[in-house]
Parts: C-alpha cells; structure tokens; sequence
C-alpha cells in the first residue's frame, strides 16, 4: 500500500471513531477545551501569494495548507477550508489530502467546509455528499436562501454541523439581510428571522449554527440573543477588520460557543521560508487575544 493510500485509511479510521463517538457540536467544544482556543484557521490558498519557494504553484496548494495544519494544529479550534480556492485550480484531490493530513495530525479539531451551497432536492443531497462524504468534513456552510428543504438533506447526517448565512461580514450583505421582512413595526430583518428559525424549528438534531461577521459586533450580539445556544462562525478578524474584544463580547456564551475565523492573516504572516512559523506565532497571538477577550 503506498504512503498516501496509508494515511488516507489511517485517517479515515480515526475520523470513523470520532464520528461514532460525537456529533460536531461535541466535537467542536472538545477542541475548544483541549487547544485553549476560539480561533478557527482559515484555508484560503492563492498560490500567487505563496511564499518563494511555493509562488504560483498550484501543485503545492496540499504542501502549503499541510505546512500551516501542522504549526497550528494545537491552536485552533476549527479548520475551515474554502473550497473555491482548491477547485479554482483543479486541486479537489489536494483538499481531500489535505482533510486526510488533518485527521491524522489533529484529529480532535473538526473541519468545516466553507462551500456556501444552497441548492434543492436531489442537488442539496449531491452537495451534501459531496461535503460529508467525499471530503469527509465535519460541517459545512449553506446559503438558506432556498428555504429548509434546501437545508434538510445536510441534517440527514446527524453527527455533522451546517452553519447557515445570517449576517455576512461583507457590506452588500445589507441588501437582503437587513431589510425588513414586511412593513409591519416591529417585523424582524431577514437575518433576524433566519437566526429566529436556525434556533428553532429548523434545527432537528441540535446540527445547526450561523455565519456571522466579525465587522458588525453589535448584530453579533442580536443575533446571540435570538440564538443562545448555537454555535456561531464569525469570520472577519484580522485582515477584515473585525475587532476580536467586541467579537468575544458579542457572541461568546457559556451554552453558545463562537468560532472565530482568520485566514490571510495567519496564513501569508510571512513570504519568506519561515512562512509556516510565522502562521504560528500569528495564531498563537490571536488565539491569546480570544482568550483575553473570553476573560474579561
């Protein structure tokens, strides 16, 4: 059997364990307690801002994300690949490598596909496999602007997470998400009533959480008080500008744990041959910021 035929079955077995053993929620706080750390490691590989060594080839999108897995795989709490940065340069296989590599390195610390798929009836269950199944991660993101049934066959997988769309960190996201469902006084945003459902009748299994940025810190804190106990994923801390303190603020629960994601930040600290050490020293401080934050 050749090494990497090895691995992926090693790899495969551990995840088999994990998954008899707990659902993603479990597993993502597990990972919280035994890395100390809120902090989700983006993987957001652009080749053309790999390090020298690396630049510009695609063929080493697996070495380099591997690299920055193994100097920061006792802080994070989540690794969050996004899938266009793999398919945008044919390297599918590189990623399911690469969720392979985390599984035998880091198998406590769950996986969460950032796809952002919303699709119905058969699509959604393709998507589905796709994300589970091919790639083996742990959760993934979906637009729910379909409706449930194009969340519901994600929920068929009872030990993994779905975190849907609520209020993005970007600033088109105001276009739909903080419009006002009717004319009524007092009717909820469109993002408000996502978390509204999220929290409650569409979350069958206890599977679901939000996305929600990191650069409006204040409907973090809406969005928190319409859903105590889901996980949240709030991207946007580091090169977008979110503030980590109001983050923690914000969203951070004892009964709902955040997942704070940084990608550019961490991953191109360095364009030097140090690159991965310098990821390190990145996660770590902002791990200790989180920390701080969760203290005060």
């Amino acid at each position: 059997m050749s090494p990497a035929r090895l691995q992926h079955g090693l790899a495969a077995a551990v995840q088999a364990f994990y998954n008899a053993a707990m659902k993603f929620l479990d597993m993502l706080r597990q990972a919280e307690r035994q890395n100390g750390s809120l902090l989700c490691v983006g993987l957001d590989p652009d080749p053309a801002k790999f390090p020298a060594e690396y630049k510009n080839q695609s063929s080493k999108i697996y070495d380099f994300c591997a690299a920055i897995v193994d100097a920061t795989a006792d802080l994070a709490m989540a690794f969050k690949p996004q899938i266009a940065y793999f398919a945008a340069h044919r390297a599918e296989a590189q990623l399911e490598q690469l969720v392979a590599h985390i599984r035998a390195v880091a198998p406590h610390v769950p996986v969460i596909l950032d796809a952002k798929r919303g699709d119905i009836g058969s699509t959604a269950e393709q998507y589905a496999l796709e994300a589970f199944e091919r790639y083996g991660a742990d959760a993934v993101t979906l637009s729910p602007f379909m409706g449930f049934d194009s969340v519901q066959p994600y929920l068929k997988y009872h030990d993994k997470g779905a975190f849907l769309l609520c209020r993005t960190s970007n600033p088109g996201g105001d276009d739909f998400q903080a419009q006002r469902l009717s004319s009524v006084p007092g009717a909820p945003l469109l993002y408000e009533h996502i978390a509204q459902l999220a929290q409650g009748p569409w979350n069958l299994n206890g599977q679901l959480g939000l996305v929600v940025g990191a650069t409006y810190p204040a409907e973090i804190e809406r969005v928190r008080s319409l859903a105590p106990t889901l996980p949240l994923l709030i991207p946007g801390v580091g090169a977008q500008g979110g503030d980590a303190l109001a983050t923690v603020k914000a969203g951070w629960r004892d009964k709902g744990p955040i997942v704070v994601n940084s990608s550019r930040a961490i991953l191109y600290a360095s364009g030097g041959a140090d690159f991965a050490q310098a990821a390190r020293r990145e996660a770590l401080a902002t791990r200790e910021v989180l920390r701080a934050a969760q203290a005060a």
